[in-house]
């Protein structure tokens, strides 16, 4: 056993009382990062009043109350029952099943350990913003509500942590339910010392790489210097997560989309013809020009579904993105010109870094092309191209559809110390919220 592996620990979870709620499906929830629409947050409060968005995503007239609002509503939603702790310290078996895609994994409450160690591997940046809100949330509500996603390469064969977690599913689960888009939800809670040394003694030979969940890993890491003292014996020296063994069950990886509210479409191509042309001369014979006549980029005109405009995409060779005001007509940007790319990508970094649509995105278009400024209110994040599509319409803005980057690229930068630009990449499943959720300093590892 190595004191710099993976430390996974049983906590006591917190869990919805069945007979406290219409059902366990109408109060889990997406990721908070992923419910970004209103009408979507509007839903999920609507479907149950103990829906867990009303933890992860509080509203109130003040914005400073939110947090506020949110511990306060914990406090008694467990007062009055609805919310339970188990009796027993537990590591979590957790399964995901959707046609032929089955996705197992383990929650615990993971030692958290300083980066330099490189036990878990962001490949990300992070908003500062972002973490210091999901701080304030934890901090006010001392607790996790909801666990970041890991992957580890384990050795792809049904020994340690794998055989634990399938014999664990021959059982009754405590919690089954099937969530709105079609994926079964189950859980089982591993008690028994000797299963839980099993896994102890596998994960603590592996490293992980975050696959989702930067913003919470970061969030962990201030709360820990903030109340922790590194060495394991406060609670604040653990987060929650989900570790899935990706040898045995492969993630899905997605692209994340832009959406720029302020930036029309029409000044967006304008900017974009200007920096191949200081003098204001027009790049080229129109919005199709190719980046061999002076232009930055080859822009071509997309009219088709969406779906058809994706796989266009997904086909172009190199560096691409699609441009749309969600009016049904899309530019594909491709073919950069290579002085643009050496006068805004930073040097010094590796070949597929620099290369990365993410990293020309932010580098090139985002801060030297648009100079569009790196805050919430002039950059979106979405996870599903139609409603990034919906986004720009709304707001008379331009939508920025990208393209996933490889499970291999990913890890291998990461491997290296280097991060990739934020919200690069998408793995999935992501676990619901609300199955289980980890409380800090009143529940006992």
């Amino acid at each position: 056993m190595t004191a710099r592996g993976l430390r996974l620990t049983p906590f006591r979870g917190l869990r919805y009382a069945p007979e406290r709620v219409s059902s366990l499906a109408a109060v889990t929830s997406p990721p908070y990062d992923v419910v970004v629409r209103p009408d979507g947050l509007r839903e999920l409060e609507t479907a149950d009043p103990y829906n867990i968005v009303r933890l992860i995503l509080p509203q109130a007239t003040d914005p400073a109350d939110r947090h506020g609002k949110a511990a306060e509503t914990l406090r008694r939603w467990r007062a009055d029952g609805v919310l339970v702790h188990d009796a027993r310290p537990a590591l979590y078996v957790y399964e995901q099943r959707k046609g032929e895609l089955l996705q197992r994994g383990l929650i615990g409450a993971l030692r958290l350990t300083p980066p330099q160690e490189g036990v878990v591997l962001p490949h990300e940046d992070v908003i500062d913003e972002v973490v210091a809100d999901r701080a304030a949330l934890m901090r006010q509500t001392a607790a996790n509500p909801e666990p970041l996603l890991l992957a580890y390469h384990g050795n792809g064969t049904r020994t340690g942590a794998t055989a634990v977690i399938e014999r664990a599913t021959r059982g009754a689960p405590l919690v089954a339910t099937t969530t709105e888009d079609g994926f079964s939800h189950r859980l089982w809670a591993v008690t028994d010392p000797a299963e839980l040394a099993r896994v102890d003694a596998e994960l603590s030979g592996h490293r992980a790489l975050i696959a989702d969940g930067h913003h919470r890993w970061a969030t962990y890491l201030r709360l820990r210097a903030e109340h922790g003292d590194g060495g394991g014996t406060s609670p604040w020296d653990y987060g929650l997560v989900l570790l899935v063994d990706t040898a045995r069950y492969p993630l899905q990886v997605r692209a994340i989309h832009r959406v720029l509210p302020r930036l029309p479409l029409d000044k967006a191509l304008d900017l974009l013809q200007r920096a191949g042309h200081p003098g204001g001369a027009s790049a080229g014979d129109g919005p199709d020009a190719a980046a061999d006549d002076g232009a930055p980029f080859r822009v071509r005109t997309l009219t088709a579904p969406l779906e058809r405009a994706l796989a266009e995409l997904e086909r172009t060779p190199g560096t691409a993105f699609l441009l749309t005001g969600g009016d049904g007509v899309f530019r594909l940007l491709d073919r950069p010109s290579p002085a643009l790319l050496a006068r805004t990508v930073p040097a010094g970094r590796p070949a597929a870094w620099r290369e990365l649509d993410a990293t020309v995105l932010h580098s090139t278009l985002l801060d030297g092309v648009w100079q569009i400024p790196d805050s919430s209110a002039d950059i979106g994040y979405l996870h599903h191209p139609r409603a990034a599509v919906e986004q720009a319409a709304a707001h008379g803005g331009t939508a920025v559809l990208m393209r996933p980057v490889a499970e291999e690229t990913v890890r291998a930068l990461a491997e290296q110390g280097v991060t990739m630009p934020r919200k690069s990449t998408s793995f999935g499943p992501k676990p619901a919220t609300g199955l289980v959720l980890r409380t800090v300093g009143d529940a006992p590892l």
